[in-house]
C-alpha cells in the first residue's frame, strides 16, 4: 500500500493512476475516423473496400483483420521474463517489440489489411494458455501504466497515418485477476476510454474482453452475465458528439448470447474449434437469427484455420455469409522464431509459408494483387 499512499489515493483512484500524468496526454490531428452504417464497416465516411466484389461475393463494407494482440507486450513478472528473449540478443526489449510491430504495418496494409486486434493484457505469450507471466497495461486498481499506454500510443499514430482500424481489447484472462476487484476494473475501462478521448484516437473499435465465457476469468463483470454493464458503460460515456463502439468475443465456434448481441455495436466471433468451414456460415445465420436482431456488422477477430489454396476454408465461407473475418497464428512447439503473430516474441514480419499464404489470399480477395501487377 505504501505505493498507492505516496501517489495520493485519489490520484490513483479517481484520475489517470499512479504511474500516468494527464496533462501530459497530447491530441493528435486525426486522419483515420471509423464508423458503421447498417451492416458495413467505414473509414472517413466511405465503405471498406470500395466497390470490391470477390468470385461474385461483396467485399465492400467488410473489416479484415488479423490477431496482433502483443504488440505491446511486456512481462512484469522477473522470474518468467526471460522466457520471451530475442534469439538474437538473449535478452527481451518491449521497446524493440512495439517498433517492429509498427514498422510492420505498412506492409500489412499495403497487402489488403485494414485492421487488428490489440489488447491491453495481450493474450497468451505461448499460443494457448497461462501461468505466471504479468503482462497489464493497468496496475491493481485500474490505473493506466504509463509505458504500455505510450506504446499503444505509438502503434495507434501510426494506424491512424495507415487509415488502418485497431479493433483495442482491454482485459484477457490469465491476466485479469491482477485487478484487485470489480471497481479497479471498471476504473480501467474509464481511464482508458478517457485517455483515448483525450488522445483524439477515432479508429478504434473496443473489444471488452476476450472470449468472456472462459471460466479463468476472476470477475464476475467480465463473465457473460455482466459484461454487458461494460458494453453499456462505455456506449454511454460521449464526447463532441462522439462514442466509441464497443463489443465483446465468446470462445471459439460459440455464438455469442442474446443480451450481448442486442448491445453490441458489433458482432464478434471466433472460428477456433469450428471443424467444418460450413459451420462459420452457420454461425453467422445463427447470429442474424436471433431474436430482435437488428443489421450490424458480424466480424470473425480469431481463427486458427488456414488452408487458403483449399476451395473450402474458414476466411472464404466468412466471406459466402457476408462477415469479416481475422487471422490468428501462433508459434507451435519446435517451429521458428519467424512463425506465429501471437507468440512472444514476435517477429512482425511476412516471412513465414502460414503468414505468405493468408497475406497472398487477402490480397486476392481485395484486389490488391491485381493493383500490384498493374
Amino acid at each position: 500500500m505504501t505505493s498507492l499512499l505516496s501517489c495520493g489515493v485519489v490520484l490513483c483512484l479517481f484520475n489517470w493512476g499512479c504511474n500516468y500524468d494527464s496533462k501530459a496526454v497530447v491530441q493528435r490531428s486525426i486522419r483515420t475516423v471509423v464508423s458503421i452504417k447498417g451492416d458495413m464497416f467505414y473509414i472517413n465516411d466511405r465503405p471498406t473496400y470500395e466497390d470490391r466484389y470477390w468470385g461474385g461475393y461483396k467485399i465492400t463494407g467488410l473489416l479484415f483483420n488479423s490477431r496482433m494482440v502483443q504488440g505491446i507486450f511486456d512481462d512484469l513478472n522477473t522470474a518468467t521474463r526471460d522466457l520471451w528473449k530475442y534469439p538474437d540478443t538473449n535478452r527481451w526489449e518491449p521497446e524493440r517489440n512495439n517498433k517492429e510491430f509498427t514498422e510492420a504495418m505498412q506492409e500489412w496494409r499495403n497487402r489488403g489489411l485494414l485492421s487488428f486486434t490489440l489488447n491491453l493484457q495481450g493474450g497468451s505469450p505461448t499460443g494457448y494458455g497461462n501461468k505466471e507471466w504479468v503482462n497489464s497495461a493497468y496496475d491493481r486498481f485500474g490505473g493506466l501504466r504509463k509505458d504500455y499506454f505510450e506504446r499503444l500510443d505509438q502503434v495507434l499514430q501510426k494506424a491512424d497515418e495507415l487509415g488502418m482500424v485497431v479493433i483495442l481489447g482491454l482485459f484477457y484472462f490469465g491476466q485479469d485477476q491482477h485487478l484487485l476487484g470489480e471497481f479497479s476494473v471498471l476504473r480501467a475501462v474509464d481511464n482508458t476510454i478517457d485517455w483515448l478521448f483525450e488522445t483524439g484516437y477515432r479508429n478504434v473499435l473496443i473489444e471488452v474482453n476476450n472470449e468472456c465465457e472462459v471460466p479463468l476469468y476472476d470477475h464476475a463483470i467480465l463473465r457473460p452475465q455482466q459484461v454487458v454493464k461494460i458494453v453499456k458503460r462505455i456506449q454511454q460515456k460521449e464526447k463532441n458528439g462522439f462514442r466509441f463502439l464497443a463489443s465483446t468475443s465468446f470462445g471459439g465456434n460459440v455464438v455469442p448470447s442474446r443480451d450481448v448481441i442486442d448491445v453490441s455495436d458489433f458482432v464478434l466471433l471466433h472460428g477456433n474449434d469450428v471443424e467444418r468451414p460450413e459451420r462459420i456460415s452457420e454461425m453467422v445465420q445463427e447470429v442474424r437469427k436471433t431474436t430482435g436482431f437488428i443489421s450490424k456488422p458480424i466480424l470473425f477477430n480469431e481463427d486458427d484455420h488456414y488452408g487458403f489454396d483449399q476451395e473450402k476454408n474458414n476466411f472464404v465461407y466468412a466471406i459466402k455469409s457476408y462477415a469479416s473475418w481475422g487471422y490468428f497464428d501462433y508459434r507451435r512447439e519446435g517451429e521458428s522464431f519467424r512463425e506465429g503473430y501471437q507468440s512472444v516474441p514476435v517477429d512482425w514480419g511476412i516471412n513465414s509459408d502460414r503468414k505468405k499464404a493468408f497475406f497472398r489470399k487477402l490480397e486476392e480477395i481485395t484486389g490488391k494483387a491485381e493493383q500490384s501487377t498493374r
